[in-house]
């Protein structure tokens, strides 16, 4: 962009140098014959030399520009490295991540390993003697439970030391982000060499304000379209459609509205003055603009959107840091005038330390639901259990209660003078005719009987 800017001051430069040297050139032919062209010769000459002092001052110009923007690449090599390691920082998170759910897998695992475990038991203490269910008690019971137990305390401990783990690798996470704050700090310093292009274009310095709002989201470890939404339409109670730049979500089914608004044509001026009495005008139109944005971004009302859960107020990012600390310093009651209008200004720096805040409650908000979960199905597993082992032992005690109900009847058929089996073999024994006998078992009880 600056190498196109420097070919049209040159062109401009050429251009008037030439018309103004043939402009004249031609009038002294026409006037040489005349005494006063002498001065006219002497006023030709004059701006013969100040259009070549003009040249070399663009000159210069372009070469403060080249300069200029050699620094600016720079700074994007900079800020690419520093990236580069931010995103090595992420993958190593995120490695922490797997393991944890690779553990979550491993109790799901676990848990179908149990469930076939029990019902195994079961089919083989059904298959027993029924006689061994009524020998098992209350302790009995705790000396099965206590082992599994003690395997889920273990569970949950190894789950709180991978969280322990996880929460010490995101505070190392610390210096990198204080790295990206003050790299923050210098690229907002850095940006205001862009505000000679972005001068009097309000639409293009609107866009640009929300191109830099858009890169720190992406930047914050926040996920589009799941923790922040980007121009979202919503309507109003009056039925007036809005749509704010960003709406962040937090924990707790909240929101926050943020919405980009730019002052840079003042604050230009302001820094390209030398005369003081200029740079108070242009510092007062400055700080207007800021409270101008402020009333704007107020009378839209955004924080009462009825379809949002939000604060009772909007951030007001100014992508410019130097803006932003001048208007801060020259208007004190700056910050009153805009909290009263349920407005709160913000800065590149004060958006990456909030933003960072709300992406870490989302994290510890994600790792509470998972310990949660694991929790609750860890109870529910030995909850079952403990259902189990008390349908087995009802088992046994109504097997052994009709053990014993079927031992009286059999009594009651083989035992005592004149048994009813005894009465039955005997009419066989006078000559019924039969086509069956009585079982072997059965008849030794008679015979056992007599003796």
């Amino acid at each position: 962009m600056y190498t196109v800017i420097e070919l049209i001051y040159l062109l401009i430069g050429l251009s008037v140098g030439f018309l103004s040297a043939w402009f004249i050139s031609k009038a002294l032919n026409k006037r040489s014959s005349r005494p006063e062209d002498e001065d006219f010769r002497s006023k030709y000459e004059k701006v013969i030399i100040e259009n070549n002092v003009l040249q070399s001052r663009l000159k210069d110009i372009v070469e403060s520009l080249n300069e200029a923007k050699r620094d600016i690449d720079r700074k994007e090599d900079d800020l690419l490295q520093l990236t580069a390691n931010f995103s090595a920082r992420n993958a190593e998170y995120e490695n922490l991540e797997e393991k944890l759910k690779t553990q979550k897998e491993d109790m799901e695992g676990l848990q179908k390993k149990f469930t076939v475990e029990f019902k195994n038991l079961a089919n083989e203490i059904l298959e027993e003697k029924t006689a061994k269910f009524t020998e098992l008690n209350k302790n009995n019971i705790n000396q099965i439970l206590k082992p599994l137990g003690e395997k889920i305390k273990d569970f949950e401990k190894k789950v709180e030391e991978v969280y322990d783990k996880e929460s010490k690798e995101r505070f190392s996470l610390g210096k990198e982000i204080k790295s990206l704050v003050e790299l923050n700090e210098q690229l907002s310093k850095d940006a205001t060499n862009l505000t000679n292009a972005l001068k009097g274009q309000s639409k293009l310095q609107g866009n640009w304000g929300e191109f830099i709002l858009e890169n720190i989201l992406e930047k914050s470890g926040l996920v589009k379209d799941r923790e922040y939404f980007v121009q979202s339409s919503y309507t109003a109670a009056d039925g007036k459609r809005l749509q704010p730049d960003v709406v962040v979500s937090y924990p707790g089914e909240r929101n926050v509205v943020i919405d980009s608004k730019v002052s840079l044509t003042a604050y230009e001026r302001y820094c390209s003055l030398d005369d003081e009495d200029d740079r108070a005008i242009a510092l007062k139109e400055h700080l207007q603009s800021v409270r101008n944005h402020v009333q704007e971004l107020s009378s839209k009302n955004y924080q009462d959107i009825y379809q949002l859960n939000s604060l009772d107020f909007v951030m007001m990012f100014m992508p410019v840091e130097p803006s932003y600390l001048l208007a801060i310093e020259k208007d004190h009651e700056l910050w009153s005038y805009a909290y009263e209008r349920r407005i709160l200004i913000i800065s590149p720096t004060n958006l990456i330390a909030a933003l960072k805040m709300i992406a870490s409650l989302w994290q510890q908000e994600y790792q509470n639901q998972n310990a949660m979960e694991i929790a609750k199905k860890s109870g529910d597993l030995y909850d079952k259990f403990v259902a189990f082992t008390e349908d087995m032992i009802d088992i046994g005690k109504r097997i052994d209660s009709t053990q014993s109900s079927y031992q009286q009847a059999m009594n009651k058929l083989s035992e005592g003078k004149g048994n009813l089996i005894k009465r039955t073999e005997d009419i066989r024994k006078l000559g019924a005719k039969t086509r069956k006998l009585l079982p072997k078992q059965l008849m030794d009880s008679i015979e056992e009987e007599e003796e």
